[in-house]
């Protein structure tokens, strides 16, 4: 490979950690349905998911450090409930914020490890993008003005197993799994901050058990060697993204602005099956 084409695939890799890393923190916008469009376009093929899962872990680790405080919070307040005598009120309000995080955890851990790699190697092609995102701005419209009632301790079992469920159904390729948690979670009247809080902290044990499940798959890719530092520079592009891509959000969301989001997904919708 000469340098002109070793730097234009530096380049793609590049794009491909920024898509992942602008779109991965934005529930709106799929992060899986947009490499799917941005490697069409690119001419970039993959077999398997392992780059993907590559980039999400990265995305993971910037969301592990903006909601550093929280998690650090749950889990002391957390093992504090479980082994002191005395309960507090704030520590078991967290110990049950934790235990719906595994509730709503549960359904898609299931499902994706049935039917995962089958549903994503079946709809994974730039028409079912498409179609999906169309769905997805159907939801963010149905969802623009609703402003919910429920803070952390407010939650129910029931809650937990509704946007569980909301969330089994981003297996889909173009669906939004933060997205999808997010419309759960304002559906059962959580407020805005609530529901952005528990879509990130949920997608914390969903990535991680993603991960780890396919490391074999990553270790089999046969692109693994020679497009390490490609792999490598998307990594760093993906975290950096990521991060600053979450602080945006968190800021557009506490504005109420979901309804642009909506108007996006359309546009990009309508492009992706007419044109690709």
């Amino acid at each position: 490979m000469d340098f002109s084409a070793e730097l234009l695939t530096l380049i793609k890799y590049f794009i491909l950690g920024l898509v992942q890393g602008i779109t991965e923190p934005i529930p709106p916008i799929s992060s899986s349905g947009h490499l799917i469009i941005f490697r069409e376009l690119f001419g970039v093929k993959a077999n398997g998911l392992s780059f993907e899962i590559f980039v999400n872990f990265a995305s993971l680790l910037a969301v592990l450090v903006i909601y550093r405080n929280d998690i650090i919070r749950l889990v002391t307040n957390g093992t504090r409930y479980i082994v002191k005598k005395e309960k507090e009120e704030s520590d078991r309000k967290d110990f049950q914020f934790i235990i719906y995080l595994i509730i709503a955890t549960i359904p898609v851990g299931v499902f994706g490890v049935l039917f995962g790699d089958a549903i994503g190697d079946a709809l994974s092609n730039t028409k079912i993008v498409g179609f999906t995102l169309l769905i997805t701005a159907v939801a963010l419209w149905l969802i623009r003005n609703l402003r919910g009632r429920k803070n952390d301790g407010d939650l129910t079992t029931k809650d937990a197993i509704i946007v569980g469920l909301a969330q089994m159904v981003a297996l889909t390729p173009g669906i939004s799994r933060s997205g999808a948690t997010i419309v759960g979670s304002m559906l059962v009247g959580m407020k805005q901050e609530t529901a952005l809080r528990f879509a990130f902290l949920l997608y914390i044990p969903v990535s991680l058990g993603t991960g780890i499940l396919e490391i074999p798959e990553i270790l089999k890719d046969p692109n693994i060697n020679s497009l390490l530092i490609p792999y490598i520079i998307a990594f760093i592009t993906t975290f950096i993204a990521t991060y600053f891509a979450l602080k945006w959000f968190m800021d557009i969301m506490a504005k109420g602005n979901l309804k642009y989001f909506s108007y996006y997904c359309v546009i990009v919708g309508i492009l992706v099956i007419l044109f690709l």
